[in-house]
């Protein structure tokens, strides 16, 4: 089963509290204004072979005449697939998929000959904690860490290319991946070709082209119509999906959005499987993300206690002065 951590997990959802929301504040996130979803989203785009992830976001923004733009992980200019890019006030989002799975597939190609078998045998067992050493030429410190093969499945072999598929924590190197299968082998092997496949909750489904985002926007300034455009702009909420979940009441969101912590009493309803120092993304009962918080308290003292800090503010996303200021929390 080819899935990353957050898709196995099944969260139900527990009632702390009833609680309504007043329709005069706030929006569904799928209802936000068209020009505001555009200064306030991501899209998914299809990184093409060629340019480097900064400069599709760098196109990305040039396309939509934004001021900025971020993506999340970045890719090699060789490598293609999803590369979802945060728009304007959204940016700070993507902080939230850097540390998500991923999935990729991959051709790496055989120095020499080997039995079938064998290769089935050996990239069979890099599937849990494996060490790597990342690549010399990366971004980060080049000393031995662990990393988590989540899954990896061959789809085919053809002489000396294998085509798989493999689901990894953040921070894995396919290229190294690759290099250690044929070391293991002890004939050598080399990255071919590279295309991720999902990035958290992003999958192919929902990928555009830099092509199909100048031409919806296009149409939207010319003629008015929008909705090509809304296929393309997803809401930030959709950023979060892959995290759980704590929903608030109204009273609740306006001393979030200043910062505050958050406590029991403010809390409505909320995920299960919540344990202290996860990340956890705060919404609004219309499903708007406040902030993303760390939990101090897992799911049944959340649900069980009367007071207590439930969590600490990591990013707040959601401007003051939408809700009212109506008590602390």
């Amino acid at each position: 089963m080819n899935k990353l951590p957050f898709e196995l997990k099944e969260r139900k959802i527990l009632v702390k509290r009833e609680a309504s929301t007043d329709s005069k504040f706030g929006t569904n996130p799928d209802d936000r204004p068209i020009k505001q979803l555009i200064n306030y989203g991501v899209v998914n785009i299809d990184k093409p072979d060629g340019p480097s992830s900064h400069q599709v976001s760098a196109y990305v923004k040039q396309i939509l005449n934004l001021s900025k733009s971020g993506h999340s992980g970045t890719l090699d200019p060789g490598v293609t697939g999803l590369l979802p890019v945060a728009l304007e006030k959204a940016t700070r989002v993507v902080q939230s998929l850097l540390t998500a799975g991923k999935e990729y597939v991959c051709l790496m190609r055989l120095h020499k000959d080997v039995s079938e078998q064998l290769i089935r045998d050996v990239m069979g067992s890099f599937v849990g904690n494996i060490k790597q050493l990342p690549p010399k030429k990366c971004a980060v410190k080049r000393q031995e860490r662990y990393r988590t093969i989540y899954y990896l499945e061959i789809i085919d072999i053809d002489g000396k290319d294998v085509l798989f598929r493999v689901g990894t924590q953040a921070g894995t190197y396919i290229r190294k991946l690759c290099h250690d299968i044929g070391r293991k082998l002890g004939i050598g092997a080399n990255m071919f070709e590279l295309r991720r496949t999902k990035v958290g909750p992003f999958k192919e489904d929902t990928l555009c082209t830099l092509q199909d985002l100048k031409d919806a926007y296009f149409f939207f300034k010319e003629s008015g119509d929008e909705t090509y455009l809304r296929k393309l702009i997803m809401p930030p909420e959709y950023a979060v999906q892959h995290l759980p979940k704590i929903w608030i009441l109204d009273s609740a969101v306006d001393a979030l959005c200043h910062g505050a912590t958050l406590k029991v009493p403010g809390i409505s309803k909320l995920h299960t499987g919540i344990e202290p120092d996860m990340k956890v993304a705060i919404m609004t009962l219309k499903d708007e993300l406040v902030m993303t918080a760390i939990a101090r308290l897992n799911s049944n003292k959340m649900l069980s206690e009367d007071k207590g800090v439930a969590a600490m503010p990591d990013q707040v996303f959601m401007a003051p002065g939408i809700y009212p200021k109506i008590e602390k929390v």
